[in-house]
């Protein structure tokens, strides 16, 4: 038997970035497990550990498949690589002929999005974009509201942490972050656990109790979701009220707190943001408030991480400014052991790596990513740049991951043409006229950048490509090539020789070593970004128009909204007097391997109640119930639980959906629920404010 390990790192969007080892037998893959060479505080997950599940899943896509019935119908056949890629060649060709290159949208990204080459959003982008472009979309379901926001605060210098800083912490806050299950870089979990057992309190601010609340945190404060930014005007109010502010701090890096202060205190608009007055917004207690912003205002330095969740919502913008202002407020940005109060994805860049390069787009309009399918359904007569007649799709499964899924499906029946790379007949694939299959990563090298980290990984090919499957890059320099210009996609280079190329000019001193290992470490594993700035501000000023922290932004002011953070109200209605949110599952990236029973059955997709809503509708924990929203309708099993705030309901997302004749959901998709209208300004995702009304079936 021939046994080998090889070093290899997923290359999906987990946001982890963890070095792996693959033990192949005989050419198959019989285990996957933590890379040593990371050290202690560096592992990976069961997503990750499992793949290989995923690679010998029996519905991997064996060869290209052109639609033969319905979009939607899963009736395809099978084809040749050539045929298929001829076909795709010519109806492409088409669309640009009679419509123009704004025709074409690109959609995915999110299937590989952290390698060097084969990367699901630069090989599209650099494939379109030479093609003649194609219409962008711009803007992320992931953070787009806080990567619109920060700026107008911090400007455009990197703002992250290295997470081993959290050594020298004396306060983590985890607002609206799950760890346990979302990872957010491959050592954090591992640092808060590390600081908790050193005494460290860790404070978990989430609607629900979730696994960081019970596996990492040492304080649980509810709040309802999308008020956010209320509970944090609060806390601030206490820290004025109880001279906890730095004003020493504020005033050498900062502009523009004493309008915020004004507003905080009442003096603004006469309405105090005091405890008690957010308790009646934000559903925490007044005196749990009180308690939190002492705590946080004495301890320092405080690590404060958002999660992208609090940024979800109707007033998204505002809550990643105003986390910012309260960093400021108590002297812990550019400290170690403190943090900006940015987004923990708004990390620091890692060592120096080459990677492929994206020309620009010769189309210049753009659309926003949360509206794509209202782009498609109402083009330029709905106030659109473009009428789109193509979809190219790499790795994305936007037919259910968009918000909206009866609309999502409206867009797909409604374009000329579409195509799909994945490895799986995913719901999105299964509306699409040819599906190309594609590899996985462990059937490639690359070059995988972690998120933030200060390290960069070489993940090796280790087994073969399952039958039918290719690279995305020698898809498109095998598309390139017919449509004439496979010299400039490819620049006469292989993908080994691309990789080689990216080594070459990289801070990596030796390609052997990185490889056999698996990864290389930048020397300094303790940054603190704006650390220059805070030395010295004038020194090292930021990019903002003043040079400093811009607390009230007259920039941010032209947008329509006010130049300072102020709360949004995002109330219930009759109809629906629910909120619902939609985490990340733990066992799935998103929807990928839904399809695959080991991954689905880790977690049971039930709607999460509290006593208090369940026994108003008498609902008993496993009941049937039905939840509706504007948008949409399902049925779901109910889980009656004191881990959720009474007023809130809780669905994973990322589950493929299951629809009877009247398009009612029976498999739990959450964005059956939610709507495509996004918040604003930054026309971004709001899937964590979704209002919905449960009720028991009937027998």
């Amino acid at each position: 038997m021939s046994t080998r390990t090889i070093p290899v790192s997923c290359n999906l969007d987990c946001s982890g970035g963890c070095p792996l080892l693959a033990r192949v037998e005989d050419g198959r893959i019989t285990a996957i497990a933590n890379n040593p060479v990371g050290g202690p505080t560096m592992y990976g997950c069961e997503k990750g550990r499992q793949m290989a599940r995923a690679i010998y899943a029996p519905d991997r896509i064996k060869g290209p498949l052109l639609r033969t019935g319905p979009r939607g119908s899963g009736e395809f056949q099978e084809t040749s690589w050539p045929q298929a890629l001829d076909h795709v060649a010519e109806r492409l060709s088409g669309i640009k002929a009679r419509y123009g290159n704004e025709a074409i949208l690109r959609l995915g990204g999110t299937g590989s999005v952290r390698g060097a080459l084969h990367n699901t959003k630069s090989l599209p982008l650099r494939f379109l974009n030479m093609f003649g472009g194609h219409t962008e979309t711009v803007g992320s379901y992931s953070m787009g509201a806080a990567s619109f926001a920060v700026p107008y605060v911090l400007g455009d210098s990197p703002a992250g942490v290295d997470i081993d800083t959290l050594q020298f912490s004396n306060l983590i806050v985890l607002w609206g972050a799950n760890i346990a299950d979302t990872r957010s870089g491959c050592a954090t979990e591992a640092r808060i656990r590390e600081a908790r057992s050193r005494g460290v309190e860790v404070i978990v601010i989430d609607p629900r109790r979730s696994r960081s609340v019970k596996s990492l945190g040492t304080q649980w404060i509810p709040v309802l979701p999308g008020m956010d930014t209320a509970l944090m005007l609060a806390v601030l109010h206490v820290l004025l009220e109880e001279a906890l502010v730095d004003r020493t701090f504020l005033q050498r890096y900062s502009v523009g707190f004493d309008e915020l202060e004004q507003y905080v205190l009442g003096d603004a608009d006469g309405e105090a943001k005091t405890p008690q007055w957010a308790e009646s917004v934000c559903g925490t207690p007044a005196g749990t408030i009180v308690q939190f912003a002492r705590q946080y205002g004495r301890a320092h330095p405080t690590a404060l991480i958002p999660g992208l969740s609090i940024q979800r919502t109707i007033g998204g913008e505002e809550a990643s400014r105003i986390a910012i202002a309260l960093q400021v407020a108590t002297g812990n940005l550019g400290v170690l052991g403190g943090t900006s109060g940015s987004p923990i994805w708004n990390r620091l860049p890692g060592p120096r790596m080459g990677r492929i390069e994206i020309p620009a787009n010769p189309v210049q309009d753009t659309v926003p990513q949360y509206c794509w399918p209202d782009v498609i359904l109402n083009g330029k007569g709905g106030g659109y740049p473009a009428d789109i007649k193509a979809v190219y799709n790499v790795g994305g499964n936007w037919l259910i991951q968009g918000s909206d899924i009866a609309k999502n499906m409206r867009a797909f029946a409604q374009v000329e043409f579409s195509v799909c790379h994945d490895s799986m007949l995913t719901p999105t694939a299964r509306h699409c006229d040819v599906i190309l299959p594609t590899t996985t990563f462990l059937e490639r090298d690359d070059i995988v950048f972690a998120d933030g980290g200060n390290y960069v990984l070489f993940s090796n090919q280790a087994v073969s490509p399952m039958p039918g499957a290719k690279n995305d890059y020698d898809i498109f320099c095998e598309l390139a090539e017919r449509l004439g210009f496979l010299p400039d996609f490819s620049e006469g280079k292989s993908a080994e020789e691309w990789l080689e190329g990216f080594v070459a000019d990289s801070e990596v001193p030796d390609d052997k070593a990185f490889k056999s290992t698996g990864i290389h470490l930048g020397a300094d594993q303790l940054r603190v970004g704006l650390s220059d700035f805070v030395s010295d501000p004038h020194a090292y000023p930021l990019s903002t128009p003043s040079g400093r922290v811009e607390i009230s932004s007259a920039a941010y002011a032209e947008t329509g909204f006010p130049a300072i953070p102020e709360w949004r109200a995002f109330p219930t209605t009759e109809r629906h007097p629910l909120r619902l949110i939609t985490p990340h599952p733990k066992y799935q990236v998103h929807s990928q391997y839904n399809n695959i029973p080991w991954f689905r059955e880790q977690e049971d997709q039930v709607l999460w109640m509290h006593p208090d809503d369940a026994a108003n509708r008498g609902i008993e924990n496993g009941a049937q119930v039905t939840v509706s929203s504007p948008e949409g309708r399902m049925r779901i099993g109910a889980r009656v639980t004191e881990d959720i705030m009474p007023g809130v309901v809780c669905l994973l997302e990322g589950v493929w959906p299951s629809l009877d004749q009247d398009g009612t959901d029976t498999a739990g998709a959450a964005n059956v629920l939610t709507s495509t209208e996004p918040t604003l300004p930054s026309y971004n995702s709001r899937t964590h404010s979704v209002l919905v009304e449960v009720a028991r079936m009937m027998a």
